[in-house]
């Protein structure tokens, strides 16, 4: 008997959940929401016909609660359930345990799970079936001293790898395979990350090869045996093993090659019976020899750029297989047409070592227009919070060559502001301007290569001009052309303009206040005066005559006669503004008092993030040497080391192990001067 079913539950969160709402109802499917303690007001609620309360905050109690999962179903009348991705998309217990309820799991049976979600399993059946494989070890024995006997076996460079999960989690690379301590604590780490982010440390291990391609083939089965490949996308472009721009089809990919490499694909999923949306990821060596990497068993983040690239409705062809139909068409009815890359928007400080940052999000905007896509899970405004994924959105652009996607990506995600959290927007776009990625030089290394000397875009004069001239302005439009006015005539005493980075938490993302004068032209334009430390004066005249007070976020000024667009919000004496890549919040201090500023010492480390205290590696009283590990802290699902800004004296530890930590809580306190 077909299985079929009216009610889909959706176990996931954030941008998919929604991704996934909407193809669901333009099959006519009734669909659920689940939700955390944290997610009680998110987007993807709202666009469900009903929602469910599962648990916790923390992942481990609500999205990664099998029970409270089903006991949703129940309560719903769901009969289907889609994981999404993340979380327990690649959980053969959760699959099994949807099938015993009698409900449909949309993608693979558990054994395919068990075959292929694993990346030591799926080695050793790529093997036996004869795809090629990287020199490695994958097999059951996890005890220390094998893994630094087989790395030393192997020899460097060598990947170690967490056999379970994806993200780049638990993930290191080791240069270095005689130095057992080194060795021992890179697997330490890995396989302590690995647990924390999956239930699972395995680890496997395996050469590394120097200047390779990360691409991957869409797949795809159906109950009745049918088979294909949607072609291929490049992933190169990761920072900390983790992708942050993805396109199809793969720069300079053959006909030849890219038969060959959708034949090996297929050939996999049909050995173990798959079924569903799965993603054969490898390794494409400068030579053109591809090595299997592993099989993500669900839908891929990705997955956008093939749909914009073929016309199809991935997620569609995931319910319809789920109610056993078959694939839609065969391998040779799907075509190519254009190029499509993607970015993936997250809350990060990717200038301040990919710190992730969560709170609360003021407003945002996003761009609209012809092969402009964007996949998001954001309310007007709302709050990002701390314990899950760092990714908030994704922007996916089409156009009929790469080139002209590469440009379309960098304007569109010009026209993207989220104000309130810092994003990795302006990093995004200096990996599309970079010339190995405009060049399309890519390897898994070339942005950890070539970003080393990147630095976030510092507001200029125009920036401090506008953003001064702004608030004026707006007091104008609120309170009338005289709230400028006083009785000695136009007010035209100095602005102290503060400016901050966005999602900054402590007074160290604060510049030294700008002074500034203005002098009104008109209704709407002004002469900005901006004085500079050394004396000099920079002088621009802003025109607010296209300015449209419905409060919108975007707006049009201009700006010593040149038309400019920006995204600004004002509140009273504050506001953000995004201006020539620089997005962040600024205030005007002028009535303010004076701060007192804080006298901490060198060695006083602070927590600039939400995280768990994950490993503490110090005692009071201990020395430690400059870069020494202090301790891990890990959020967002990664762990972050904190290292010692210099060498000196432990004097005081205020944090413990397994404690929750928020931005600006004291964590170690150093006698640098030791």
């Amino acid at each position: 008997m077909q299985p079929t079913f009216d009610t889909l539950l959706i176990a996931n969160r954030g941008e998919i959940a929604c991704r996934i709402i909407r193809s669901a109802k333009a099959l006519g499917l009734r669909t659920v929401a689940v939700f955390s303690d944290a997610d009680r007001d998110a987007l993807h609620t709202q666009l469900a016909d009903t929602a469910l309360a599962i648990g916790g905050a923390a992942a481990r109690d609500s999205y990664l609660n099998i029970s409270a999962i089903l006991a949703a179903c129940r309560t719903s009348g769901a009969q289907a359930v889609h994981p999404g991705y993340g979380f327990l998309s690649e959980n053969a217990d959760f699959a099994q345990a949807c099938h015993d309820a009698g409900l449909v799991f949309v993608g693979p049976p558990a054994q395919a799970i068990h075959a292929l979600g694993n990346k030591s399993a799926a080695k050793r059946l790529a093997n036996r079936i004869g795809v090629p494989c990287l020199p490695g070890y994958s097999e059951q024995d996890q005890s220390l001293d094998t893994l630094i006997a087989q790395a030393k076996k192997i020899g460097p460079p060598l990947m170690i790898k967490a056999a379970a999960g994806g993200g780049g989690r638990g993930m290191r690379r080791c240069d270095d395979t005689n130095d057992v301590a080194a060795l021992r604590g890179l697997l330490e780490s890995a396989r302590q990350e690995a647990q924390s982010s999956f239930a699972n440390g395995d680890l496997l291990l395996e050469r590394l090869v120097e200047s390779a391609r990360h691409v991957e083939v869409q797949v795809f089965g159906d109950t009745l045996g049918n088979y294909v490949h949607l072609g291929e996308r490049d992933c190169s472009t990761q920072r900390r093993n983790q992708k942050i721009l993805e396109e199809a089809p793969a720069p300079g990919m053959s006909d030849g090659l890219r038969a060959k490499m959708g034949e090996s694909a297929v050939r996999l999923a049909r050995e173990v019976g798959y079924i569903g949306a799965g993603t054969i990821e490898y390794l494409l060596a400068p030579d053109g020899q591809f090595y299997f990497l592993e099989m993500n068993t669900r839908l891929q983040v990705e997955h956008p750029v093939t749909e914009a690239i073929t016309g199809l409705d991935l997620v569609q062809w995931q319910l319809r297989i789920a109610q056993g139909q078959a694939i839609p068409l065969q391998q040779s009815d799907l075509q190519l047409r254009g190029h499509s890359i993607e970015a993936r928007l997250c809350a990060e400080d990717a200038y301040g070592g990919f710190v992730p940052q969560s709170g609360d999000i003021a407003g945002w905007c996003a761009p609209t227009g012809d092969g402009i896509r964007f996949d998001h899970g954001l309310r007007a405004t709302g709050t990002v919070p701390p314990y899950y994924d760092s990714m908030i959105a994704k922007l996916i652009v089409w156009a009929p060559d790469r080139d002209s996607a590469r440009r379309k990506l960098i304007k569109a995600l010009n026209e993207t502001s989220v104000f309130g959290i810092t994003t990795n927007r302006e990093y995004l776009v200096a990996c599309l301007q970079a010339a190995p990625f405009a060049k399309a030089q890519l390897s898994t290394r070339w942005l950890t290569q070539t970003s080393n000397d990147w630095v976030a875009p510092q507001a200029d004069s125009r920036w401090l001009a506008v953003a001064a001239a702004s608030l004026r302005h707006n007091r104008s439009l609120r309170y009338g052309a005289l709230a400028n006015w006083s009785s000695s005539g136009e007010r035209s005493e100095p602005i102290l303009l503060e400016s901050i980075s966005a999602g900054s938490s402590s007074a160290s993302g604060a510049a030294a206040p700008h002074k500034m004068s203005l002098r009104s032209l008109g209704a709407s334009s002004y002469d900005v005066f901006v004085y500079s430390g050394n004396g000099a004066t920079t002088t621009h005249r802003i025109d607010f005559s296209n300015w449209r007070p419905d409060g919108s976020v975007r707006q049009r000024v201009l700006i010593d006669s040149v038309a400019t667009e920006l995204s600004v919000q004002l509140s009273g004496d504050r506001g953000y503004l995004d201006l020539n890549g620089v997005n962040a919040r600024f205030s005007d201090i002028t009535q303010a008092p004076p701060q007192r500023k804080d006298q901490q010492a060198s060695g006083v480390i602070m927590s600039k993030m939400h995280g768990l205290i994950s490993k503490l590696a110090v005692s009071v009283g201990q020395s430690v040497q400059k870069g020494e590990l202090l301790l891990a802290i890990e959020a967002m699902k990664m762990e972050h080391r904190i290292e010692a800004p210099s060498s000196g004296k432990v004097l005081e530890v205020a944090i413990a192990a397994g404690q929750q930590v928020a931005p600006g809580k004291l964590l170690v306190r150093l006698d640098s001067a030791s």
